[in-house]
């Protein structure tokens, strides 16, 4: 489906968003890692368009468009001489902010060509990009993500390139139920599911809280505590913040410590991912903890871990994917009053989509 295609996807009141649903544009996504961005020129396609990511001499990231706009070539099969985007086809430079500032084979600079540019904002370890209206790009509208560059606290990172819908990662983020079942004995544990939980909205952001009180907790979160097999309390939250982000809060509290040892631990989860297209994901995640900061075994079994659980949504998504792409049977599928979060976060993406494509619900 093309990009936005609302004169295609038909909006309704109280809708859903599904794998149709034209994707958020106003919205800040993470483009790369601040890793992935440096003198070297790579491109990256984000919400369906090509994007060249670079850093200027002084460091900071910028982002244009992978497409020359005299005949397309892609500017990230270019080269940067100091500040300046050389096209690699006929010679067209370009500065930062993508005006034209030099054409070698003629003899005025044709200012009015330029390349679109697009707002970046780089907060700890994540390169954030705003890909719609470029006068709505307000920088404090990026979600928090403090603890992943705070000294108190240490994470592991991973990512993965997925054939998904970024409304099913989202749902399937919010779905605790299947922790059990597709992650046994890793994240959730039966009684976990069984647990009560607590629905909320504020905004546009829905949040679960839970809580399990006298329950062993599940294996990513017994070795690094050493509480393994022990009773402990067990709280989180769990937040659908953006349409780019889904992060998660687990506070693990022991109610009898030996003496002197610690009581409770926290873990703070971090899901971003941004559509390449209506059918694929690029996805960063982040295990973060506020204890064992230089525990080489606890980033080694976290890493592991919590890589394993991802790859695992990554399959179990991509197998949906590929079932509802190819069965040519249609089906509405059922909703049980656990997936009302999920509904929730379908519904917020549903409006914002149809007010971005001005419809009025």
């Amino acid at each position: 489906m093309p990009m936005n295609a609302s004169n295609v996807y038909q909006f309704q009141p109280g809708g859903f968003a599904d794998h149709r649903t034209p994707l958020i544009m106003n919205c800040w996504y993470v483009a790369a890692t601040s890793r992935e961005v440096s003198r070297n020129i790579i491109s990256r396609r984000l919400l369906g368009t090509d994007v060249a990511l670079y850093r200027t001499l002084g460091g900071e990231a910028i982002a244009v468009r992978n497409r020359c706009p005299h005949r397309s070539f892609p500017l990230a099969k270019g080269r940067l001489e100091g500040d300046t985007l050389i096209c690699g086809y006929h010679g067209m430079q370009f500065d930062p902010s993508g005006r034209c500032s030099h054409m070698p084979s003629m003899p005025i600079t044709p200012h009015n060509a330029s390349v679109r540019s697009f707002p970046v904002v780089e907060r700890g370890p994540l390169v954030w990009i705003w890909m719609g209206e470029a006068d709505l790009a307000d920088a404090s509208q990026i979600p928090n993500t403090h603890w992943l560059d705070d000294p108190a606290w240490t994470s592991v990172s991973g990512a993965f390139h997925m054939k998904s819908d970024y409304v099913s990662m989202h749902e399937n983020l919010l779905d605790q139920t299947h922790f059990p079942f597709l992650h046994p004995g890793a994240i959730g544990t039966p009684e976990f599911a069984r647990s009560k939980l607590t629905v909320r909205q504020e905004g546009d952001v829905i949040i679960i809280d839970r809580e399990l009180k006298n329950s062993p907790p599940p294996g990513v979160y017994a070795m690094p505590t050493g509480l393994t097999g022990k009773p402990v309390h067990r709280y989180s939250e769990a937040r659908f913040a953006s349409p780019a982000l889904h992060t998660a809060f687990a506070k693990i509290v022991d109610p009898h410590p030996p003496t002197g040892a610690q009581a409770e631990f926290r873990f703070n989860i971090t899901h971003a991912f941004t559509p390449e297209s209506h059918g694929s994901i690029h996805y960063w995640w982040f295990n973060s903890r506020n204890f064992k900061l230089d525990d080489q075994d606890s980033d080694v079994f976290l890493h592991t871990a919590s890589a394993k659980a991802y790859l695992e949504d990554v399959d179990a998504l991509e197998w949906i994917w590929e079932v509802v792409q190819s069965d040519n049977q249609p089906q509405f599928d059922l909703n049980f009053a656990p997936d009302k979060p999920g509904l929730l976060m379908r519904r917020v993406i549903h409006e914002r989509a149809a007010a971005e494509a001005g419809v009025s619900l």
